[in-house]
């Protein structure tokens, strides 16, 4: 399989799958941590609250992702909660986060504006920090957004993009094999399609 998705009840699988489909990639959805084997490619897609997510992971699902993603170096992408619990930890709970990227989940900061309502629900442009694979910047990017949270890394380099509600915000981050996008890709269009094919042409 190209992608393999983690469902451990916290995600809007089914959804996340079909948009990897067609972006002719074949992807299989797995519910049990013992069937991830030796995956080439994990998605963990993720909606609803930091510790509910973690604590959903806490069920056999942490010590297998951590070899694979952090021992063996297999491409990992968290996609809006799913970004969110690849940091250390949440304002929104209490426990740990797997704490592949350095940083911290905070609230939305929207400048005071009270036009701006949070959550962040809609489209905003998502601008590349650099280049990368993943989000090119000779087009603009347009994804579809639904979060109250935001992650705020300790080192400027694992910034992969950022877009604006009130003021600018991390939405996309990057260290070495992991890869996190706050917004939905699979709820973007052509551009969520289009970042899905450029996840699967990266070499695994």
């Amino acid at each position: 399989m190209d992608v393999t998705i983690i469902d451990c009840g916290i995600g809007n699988i089914k959804s996340v799958q079909r948009m990897f489909q067609a972006a002719d990639g074949d992807a299989e959805i797995v519910s049990d941590p013992a069937a991830l084997g030796d995956a080439r490619r994990i998605v963990l897609p993720g909606v609803g609250a930091f510790d509910a997510g973690m604590s959903a992971l806490g069920q056999g699902w942490i010590e297998p992702l951590n070899r694979l993603v952090i021992e063996k170096g297999v491409l990992a992408l968290g996609i809006c909660l799913g970004m969110q619990l690849l940091c250390r930890r949440s304002e929104e709970g209490v426990l740990p986060g797997l704490g592949w990227i350095a940083a911290d989940v905070k609230l939305l900061d929207t400048g005071g504006d009270p036009k701006l309502k949070i959550p962040h629900m809609g489209w905003s442009v998502v601008t590349p920090a650099r280049e990368n694979p993943l989000i090119p910047s000779d087009e603009e990017q347009r994804f579809y957004h639904v979060h109250k949270y935001r992650a705020v890394c300790d080192r400027e380099q694992d910034v992969l993009a950022t877009a604006t509600y009130g003021t600018t915000f991390t939405t996309a981050v990057q260290r070495d094999n992991i890869w996190g996008a706050q917004f939905h890709p699979e709820k973007s269009h052509r551009f969520g399609m289009a970042l899905m094919r450029r996840f699967l042409a990266m070499p695994a």
